[in-house]
C-alpha cells in the first residue's frame, strides 16, 4: 500500500532520512497484523514470506550501517548479516512481534550510526568500491520499497485464500 510522504521539502539529508523511515514502516506493514501462520506462508517459489521480508530488512540495516559504515566485524553486530536466502529465514520460535522489534532495533541503531556521517563520507564496499552514506540511503530506500511491494502482493494473495 502506498503511503503519502509526510515530508516533501527541506534539506536533502532530511528528505532522505524521512523517505528511508517511510520505507521502513512500509516493510513493517508487510507483516504487522498477520497471524503467525499467515506471516510464514510461502506463496512464491523463493524463500520470501511476509515475516521473512522484515527479517531480511533487518539484515540489510546491519550489513550497510553496522558493518560497512561503522566498520564492525560481523560478529560484533546485533544480529545476522548474511545476505541472500539465509537472511529470509525466521526461527520457529520467533514471532511477528519479535521480528518487527528486531528490525526496529536495527533501524534505530542505523539512525545513530548515520548521524555521525556526512552524506558524502565514503567507505569501501568489497564489491562496489567507494560508496557514500547518500548511496546507502538511496540503495536501501530502493530495496525496502521493492520488498514492501512484494509484501503487498503477498498480503493480497493471503486475503484471497
Amino acid at each position: 500500500m502506498f503511503v503519502l510522504p509526510e515530508i516533501t521539502t527541506g534539506p536533502e539529508r532530511h528528505l532522505l532520512e524521512a523517505t528511508m523511515d517511510r520505507q521502513r514502516r512500509a516493510v513493517i506493514d508487510v507483516a504487522r497484523g498477520l497471524s503467525e501462520t499467515d506471516a510464514r506462508v510461502r506463496l512464491v517459489a523463493s524463500a520470501t514470506t511476509p515475516i521473512g521480508l522484515v527479517k531480511h530488512a533487518a539484515m540489510a540495516e546491519r550489513r550497510w550501517f553496522q558493518c560497512l559504515l561503522q566498520g564492525l566485524d560481523e560478529s560484533e553486530c546485533d544480529g545476522p548479516t548474511t545476505p541472500g536466502d539465509p537472511s529470509f529465514a525466521v526461527a520457529e520460535g520467533e514471532t511477528v512481534a519479535d521480528v518487527i522489534a528486531e528490525f526496529e532495533r536495527a533501524s534505530a541503531r542505523s539512525h545513530e550510526i548515520a548521524a555521525r556521517f556526512d552524506l558524502d563520507e565514503t567507505r569501501t564496499h568489497d564489491v562496489l568500491g567507494e560508496v557514500t552514506l547518500r548511496f546507502v540511503y538511496l540503495l536501501l530506500i530502493e530495496d525496502f520499497a521493492r520488498h514492501a511491494g512484494h509484501g503487498d502482493i503477498l498480503r493480497e494473495q493471503l486475503s484471497e485464500r
